[in-house]
């Protein structure tokens, strides 16, 4: 039994992992972290990580990258694992993460859908075999509520790519203000902000006379949450070291 703590327990994450956790026996949720303390089910929620009545095995993070600095110094005071999941961060908060992995146990990935991570897969096996011959673009679209763009999975994808190219490309993020043509070497990445959409993202291999679309969309939280939960209770018992889902996915292949 994997117990875990949700920072960012009042948050439309939040109620969703609670949600999904309901439905197994693996796991449980035993506290939460919110800045919002009120309760909705059978376990505190506390406003700070040092308030916690109870260490949790694995804090799973869906809150804001402002709470970082905070939840590193608990899970390395306490030795506790860590699922961070949220986006947004900096590069230095990045860099604080893996640091911290030299000494916890540490989950970190941009998306926690297990189809998002195929299409990564597939996405740096088509550059591997199309080569330089196609130019890559990746379109995202989100709800009209997200602050970050582009989304960190636009970004994951992207870079993705880029280890799988012979040359590397430079990421371009607008075109209103570029007057030239495509340069050979970029990446283009496009971000959509409208009505109440989950989560869709799109590699387009463009190539003379032809196109490759490789695609995923999400209908609900539900899939990160399960990605999420998962990766909780993969890190119970691991030793220190940075994790993201292809571990998770070669444990269980």
């Amino acid at each position: 039994m994997t117990n875990i703590t949700i920072c960012g327990a009042n948050g439309k994450m939040g109620h969703t992992i609670y949600q999904c956790v309901q439905e197994r026996a693996d796991c449980r949720i035993i506290s939460g972290i919110d800045l919002n303390t009120t309760a909705y089910a059978d376990f505190p929620i506390v406003s700070k990580p040092e308030e916690l009545p109870e260490k949790p095995d694995v804090i799973v993070d869906y809150s804001h990258p402002s709470t970082l600095e905070g939840l590193l110094a608990y899970c390395l005071s306490t030795g506790t694992a860590a699922v961070f999941a949220t986006t947004g961060y900096t590069d230095e908060q990045i860099a604080s993460i893996k640091e911290a992995a030299k000494q916890i146990p540490v989950f970190f990935s941009w998306n926690m859908s297990l189809g998002i991570n195929l299409l990564v897969s597939l996405a740096k096996k088509a550059t591997a075999l199309l080569g330089d011959q196609f130019d890559v673009e990746i379109i995202e679209k989100h709800h009209n509520q997200k602050i970050d763009a582009p989304s960190g999975t636009a970004l994951m994808i992207a870079n993705a790519i880029n280890e799988t190219m012979a040359v590397p490309h430079q990421y371009v993020y607008d075109r209103h203000s570029r007057r030239c043509k495509r340069d050979k070497n970029e990446i283009g990445i496009h971000a959509i902000r409208g009505g109440t959409i989950v989560g869709e993202h799109e590699v387009l291999f463009a190539g003379h006379d032809e196109t490759i679309t490789i695609s995923h969309s999400a209908a609900s939280k539900g899939v990160f949450a399960v990605g999420s939960i998962n990766a909780a209770v993969f890190l119970q018992g691991k030793k220190a070291g940075l994790y993201d889902m292809n571990d998770l996915i070669n444990e269980r292949g």
